[in-house]
């Protein structure tokens, strides 16, 4: 029987959600139990399912040390909380296919294409002057990134919004908005020291994309180096509090893109939090994705660096706006394929488990 519950500290954000460093509910000799704790996979120690107060509750199934889902589906049995795969993020980009690509086509066309057009339309056919040729590109340049920006910080900033991280203040924003933010400064940096001379270096206005490459991938290194060896979060990174262990490098970018920029709200936060919580093979893939990324946008940028300062100026331009986007291109268009078919075998793996499970039973 389920006991009367004491007064929990379960620490709701604004919007009526838990925060990610509330416990979650353990389970005690078959019955659900109000006490708390936590429960670790490898060096991971859980948190909470992440649930808003009025959702009903996903059964997460306890991890072991080793973090098998064997063990786990077999734990689970003997509280009779078996259930027939992970927790959904109920969330699918076929949907959203067309708005994806017709984002993605605006800020291809905005932020590659105008500046080499620019460059060599107004370089080569006019005869303004260098300076105030990369001028005009430079005012010119991230019209959609910009509107793209300002319309992110109003749904997170507005109140009552539905995709704030999972128990953060107004303020806070998200992890991503903040990369989002460095990212532009950045950008602008390069671009108006670049534009300041009489003769601008086009070299160093070849540089924004391999620099913010070469950021991103650093970051994650950083990240998931951390996290390996069991260091806490020294600060909130979007839905994962200080103080939390830390979760792999790219965990945070998905979260933050899905919930505000894919219109997935904060009930897909806590519907991908959950999924962490209950499925190694899931934080397995996390990791797997977030070295995939990493490790060659560093190669990347630093490959596209030395391209840009040894071969001609006009090459050189071409290749700083245009290498890094490609290559980001098709990493994406593989990402895409890699985790369909690794939620597939999560499942299938999942549902093997569980079928073994009568078998093994006493």
């Amino acid at each position: 029987m389920m006991q009367a519950p004491a007064r929990q500290s379960t620490d709701l954000s604004r919007t009526g959600r838990p925060s990610l460093s509330s416990p979650r509910p353990s389970m005690s000799g078959g019955r659900h139990s109000l006490s708390f704790s936590r429960r670790k996979s490898g060096n991971q120690e859980t948190l909470p399912d992440g649930r808003s107060a009025s959702a009903p509750p996903v059964p997460t199934l306890p991890i072991t040390e080793d973090g098998t889902t064997e063990q786990n589906i077999s734990n689970a049995s003997s509280m009779g909380i078996i259930e027939p795969g992970p927790p959904p993020l109920d969330y699918s980009l076929r949907v959203r296919k067309w708005s994806i690509l017709i984002f993605w086509s605006l800020v291809f066309a905005d932020s590659v294409a105008m500046p080499i057009a620019l460059y060599f339309g107004l370089f080569y056919g006019t005869s303004l002057s260098h300076n105030t040729v990369f001028s005009i590109s430079t005012a010119a340049l991230g019209g959609v990134s910009i509107i793209e920006y300002f319309l992110r910080f109003w749904r997170l900033w507005k109140k009552g919004s539905t995709c704030r991280a999972i128990g953060a203040r107004r303020a806070y924003l998200d992890w991503f908005h903040w990369n989002y933010s460095f990212a532009w400064m950045i950008i602008m940096i390069e671009l108006i020291v670049g534009t300041i001379p009489k003769e601008p270096p086009i070299r160093l206005l070849s540089m924004p994309v391999p620099t913010l490459t070469f950021a991103f991938g650093v970051e994650l290194l950083i990240v998931d180096a951390a996290r390996l060896m069991g260091m806490r979060a020294p600060f909130r990174i979007s839905s994962l509090p200080q103080g939390a262990p830390l979760r792999p490098g790219i965990y945070s970018i998905i979260e933050d893109i899905i919930a505000v920029d894919g219109s997935g709200g904060t009930e897909f936060r806590e519907r991908f939090n959950a999924r962490y919580n209950a499925s190694h093979y899931f934080r397995q893939m996390l990791h797997r994705l977030t070295l995939f990324w990493a490790v060659p946008a560093c190669l990347i940028a630093g490959g596209t660096t030395a391209v840009i300062f040894t071969v001609p100026k006009d090459v050189a331009y071409v290749i700083g706006w245009t290498v890094p986007f490609a290559w980001a291109a098709i990493w994406a268009l593989i990402t895409t394929k890699w985790v369909q078919i690794s939620l597939r075998d999560e499942h299938r793996h999942w549902a093997e488990s569980r079928e073994k499970e009568p078998a093994a039973a006493p």
